[in-house]
């Protein structure tokens, strides 16, 4: 028995260590020191930025804190993109507002778990791949959207403040970006943020703190079980609220991922950061929480303070419920104005300015795509569907030029029409691919040539089937040359003749029966 209990203790202290050599990676005291000074930066951003996503959701502000607390750590446990921060955000709290509005908050509690288990499968089945189909002027556009948010949001915070405010905003922003000419061992908006704090408390100014944005207990997260019925009509309820945070969640966490990786010119593991952004609201339901995501503004800052790994995203984490513990009525005195300095650079350094210059090189077709991408998204303050209006119109585009076939006529000697097939054929350019032939006026023996074209699916074979068909009623006999194996074996299933049919053949080697 007590052998027994010594290899579980072993087994339960092996698996500690290795949780910690995961966060830690064998890190020196200095990549530590910066990458904690990096997280605790995050940390005091993430307060009021929770706080906000709490009133927009409708749910008491301790949620939000928990949420950012336990995306926080989880996902720097089990994430794919290190130094990236996870946390309630503003896109996921407008989706949850009708479901608490109707049902309660423990259905929230539900759908978020839920949501976690949709996102899990999703990384275990490998689908995020999916998520790479979106084009790069999407992702510029959904960027650019992002900035000018961000800068909207915090302008927004300042009419009706006193002048104080305004002076604090300009000199929060000047000490992000002169500090790090003194030195970049510590994160320049923490200075920031601790010099404006310090500032306000000294000189009492009238301007507004943290703690008036919404109240903050000591109370600390536990296990909560959503007191819903286990039924198939709560199932019913929480779904369809389930799937959409699911997607729009993966959305702007693989969005967030890749500009991560662009920044810090790393690798990251998308079907990893799924999985975990799954596992992370999953034991954020049960932990009182609502469903959360990547941040792309918080993790900017994160970053840019120097951070490149999971420890940051712990700290920022494990420091947040610290604030809420034990710093609270310190966290409390911050003054808002030096946050929003702090967001403002954010919004700058998120706005991609080079990918305007990029416009001019572009096509026409391919340049309206980042506009109006974030266009929608300015216009319904939703990212999610700009990019999903993005993607659409990108899609049609490609659509468009691909379903662009050429055709051009020439005949033999021996008074043969040859067709020289160039293009793809799928469902959108069949219709077209009928109109191409001149069926009366052509001779009586006729080659398609498809050595530069693919077809793709049933409908472009059954328009190949309906033109053979055509030229047989008139007595002409018709051969197709130059398929591919990949093309051949949808035409031969709709039904065209296979001795019509001559696979990867020259047009002159082909013996055409009179």
């Amino acid at each position: 028995m007590v052998s027994i209990k010594n290899r579980t203790g072993k087994a339960t202290l092996e698996r500690v260590r290795s949780l910690k050599t995961r966060i830690t990676e064998k890190l020196s005291f200095a990549t530590l020191q910066v990458e904690s000074l990096a997280g605790i930066t995050v940390a005091l951003a993430l307060i009021p930025e929770s706080l906000a996503f709490a009133a927009i959701a409708k749910v008491n502000p301790m949620v939000a804190l928990y949420t950012s607390f336990s995306m926080a750590v989880v996902i720097a446990l089990a994430g794919g993109r290190p130094a990236m921060i996870s946390a309630a955000t503003g896109s996921m709290a407008l989706l949850m507002t009708t479901l608490v509005a109707k049902h309660g908050v423990e259905y929230l509690f539900a759908a978020t778990i839920l949501t976690g288990v949709i996102q899990f499968f999703i990384g275990v089945f490998k689908l995020g791949r999916f998520f790479s189909f979106i084009p790069q002027t999407v992702i510029s556009g959904f960027v650019n959207a992002l900035g000018v948010l961000i800068f909207v949001a915090q302008v927004q915070q300042l009419p009706g403040e006193p002048w104080q405010a305004y002076v604090m905003v300009a000199a929060t922003l000047a000490v992000v970006y002169l500090f790090p000419r003194l030195t970049k061992s510590v994160p320049s908006p923490l200075v920031a943020i601790v010099a404006m704090t310090v500032v306000a408390i000294a000189a009492h100014l009238p301007i507004r703190r943290v703690g008036d944005i919404g109240e903050i207990t000591r109370n600390l997260p536990g296990f909560h079980l959503p007191q819903v019925s286990v039924s198939l009509e709560t199932l019913a309820i929480i779904l369809p609220y389930a799937l959409t945070l699911a997607i729009v969640g993966l959305l702007e966490s693989l969005l967030t991922a890749a500009l991560l990786d662009d920044l810090t010119d790393t690798r990251s593991s998308k079907d990893k950061e799924v999985r975990g952004q799954g596992i992370a609201n999953v034991v954020t339901g049960f932990l009182g929480g609502m469903a959360g995501c990547g941040m792309v503004g918080q993790s900017i800052i994160n970053v840019r303070s120097g951070a490149r790994h999971r420890w940051s995203t712990a700290v920022a984490g494990a420091f947040l419920l610290f604030s809420i513990f034990v710093l609270r009525d310190v966290v409390q005195q911050i003054p808002m104005a030096a946050l929003v300095g702090v967001m403002v650079m954010v919004s700058f350094e998120t706005f991609d300015f080079s990918s305007l210059k990029t416009l001019r090189t572009m096509p026409l077709n391919e340049a309206l795509i980042m506009p109006f991408t974030a266009a929608i998204a300015l216009l319904t303050h939703d990212l999610a569907q700009g990019v999903l209006a993005g993607v659409i119109l990108s899609t049609l585009m490609f659509g468009w030029r691909l379903a662009q076939t050429r055709l051009t006529v020439s005949v033999d000697r021996d008074g043969t029409t040859l067709y020289m097939l160039s293009g793809q054929l799928f469902f959108g350019s069949a219709a077209t691919f009928v109109d191409l032939f001149q069926y009366n006026a052509d001779s009586h023996r006729i080659v398609i040539d498809f050595s530069r074209a693919h077809v793709w699916d049933h409908a472009a074979a059954a328009a190949i089937a309906k033109v053979v068909a055509k030229y047989h009623r008139l007595d002409t006999q018709v051969t197709l040359v130059g398929l591919n194996p990949d093309s051949y074996q949808p035409i031969r299933r709709a039904g065209v003749p296979e001795h019509a049919i001559h696979i990867n053949d020259d047009v002159s080697l082909i013996k055409l029966p009179i």
